[in-house]
């Protein structure tokens, strides 16, 4: 699907606030809401609109550790961990990459006895390096037409 200048003006409002109503995205995009609504609706069935939802602060509900983990998975774990890393509640983010690491996980944990059992459980499918992330620089940027 190529993505007009109307829809981009559409997902634009949907990445500043995704709760605002299709009349008032409407108002700011100068389109009626059943246009905006058929917009959407035409997008998330594409697959560009891929769901909506609400970030928690982990430091708010308990988790006192923020850390990035590369793994380099032993040979012939990397199957069963691509299993596994899916039931990890600790996990908020895992990308497998390439490079010397298969894998980069943005991790939350409720202290430094938590980040030690997670690393225990973890190092049975790779090697593992771990960083302790001190603060968020950059915020998730809202997405803008390739050119």
């Amino acid at each position: 699907m190529k993505i007009d200048n109307l829809n981009w003006k559409i997902l634009k409002c949907l990445q500043q606030n995704a709760r605002q109503s299709n009349a008032e995205i409407g108002r700011q995009v100068g389109v009626s809401s059943p246009a905006v609504s058929e917009r959407i609706k035409k997008m998330e069935d594409l697959g560009v609109i891929q769901g909506y939802n609400t970030l928690i602060s982990p430091f708010e509900i308990g988790y006192q550790l923020k850390a990035i983990i590369t793994m380099r998975a032993f040979m012939g774990k990397l199957k069963p961990f691509l299993e596994k890393v899916k039931t990890y509640d600790e996990i908020v983010n895992c990308y497998r990459i390439t490079g010397d690491e298969n894998f980069v996980m943005e991790v939350v944990l409720k202290n430094q006895k938590h980040l030690e059992q997670f690393i225990d459980q973890l190092i049975v499918y790779g090697e593992t390096k771990t960083q302790i992330v001190l603060s968020h620089v950059v915020k998730q940027k809202e997405l803008k037409p390739v050119i």
